[in-house]
């Protein structure tokens, strides 16, 4: 679809330090990163035959904005987040799900046991993983006939002044937005990361109407927008100032995404 981040880019291996790369940032990240579609977890129960016994690792979980669409369904979820406030701020939703649990670890190594789960989710992460070793990791800690689904909110790219706008922010203010861009997977990578099974694919339409908070915290939600103290920081808030001035309507700007999700079985 034309004016939509490509989900398979360069595949240009993983960047180091990804656990700390959110930290100073869990508040916007968790406030104004966008939401996933109910539809995402209607369309794996239904694949994946998950029932209620079902146990779901959420891989990479950061503040549980994934974990939180599978427990409000009442599935049984353990979130492996390894940055320390991000985990933190997952574990504010045990008082309201009973059935979340939250462990540090990394997809190459969660320290969960064997054979254990029926699914493995990874949302907005798996270009951040060493693929081959976090495979071998869901392969060991899934159930025989286990699945895995990676899911991506992909922003829309350009096609109207306010998107072009957006991106635009992001090419001039970003610290290392191009290398991070380079990351994403290739169709390649995808299929040998599920092989030898193969991946299938699904999408939903999904959007954030966005007051200028809003749009501000998910700018510097994202690793590579500099953060307060930068020197840069002061400009580029006058810049997400004036997107959002020049195309806000009732106080609100509409981001759009695609919702992919890739969905295998593993093991």
């Amino acid at each position: 679809m034309p004016g939509w981040r490509e989900f398979r880019g360069n595949g240009g291996g993983a960047l180091t330090g990804f656990s700390d790369r959110f930290t100073g940032r869990v508040e916007s990240y968790r406030q104004f990163r966008p939401r996933y579609p109910d539809a995402v977890v209607a369309l794996l129960a239904s694949a994946c035959g998950l029932t209620a016994a079902s146990t779901i690792a959420d891989v990479a979980a950061g503040t549980g904005l994934l974990s939180e669409v599978f427990l409000q369904q009442g599935y049984e979820v353990v979130a492996v987040e390894p940055n320390n406030e991000m985990r933190a701020a997952c574990e504010t939703l045990v008082s309201m799900y009973s059935r979340l649990r939250c462990v540090a670890g990394a997809a190459e190594a969660t320290g969960l046991p064997s054979r254990s789960f029926d699914l493995i989710t990874v949302a907005q992460a798996l270009h951040w993983f060493d693929l081959e070793r976090a495979r071998a990791e869901f392969a060991r800690i899934l159930r025989p006939g286990g699945w895995c689904a990676v899911i991506y909110n992909e922003r829309r790219l350009g096609g109207d002044g306010f998107h072009d706008g957006y991106e635009k922010i992001l090419h001039e203010f970003g610290i290392d937005y191009e290398v991070v861009q380079r990351q994403h997977l290739t169709a390649d990578q995808m299929d040998r990361f599920f092989s030898p099974s193969s991946v299938r694919c699904a999408g939903f339409s999904n959007a954030q109407l966005l007051t200028l908070d809003g749009l501000t915290g998910r700018m510097v939600s994202s690793s590579y927008m500099p953060k307060p103290g930068h020197a840069r920081h002061a400009a580029m808030l006058d810049a997400i100032a004036g997107l959002f001035e020049g195309y806000q309507v009732d106080g609100v700007v509409r981001l759009e995404y695609e919702c992919a999700v890739s969905y295998g079985l593993i093991g």
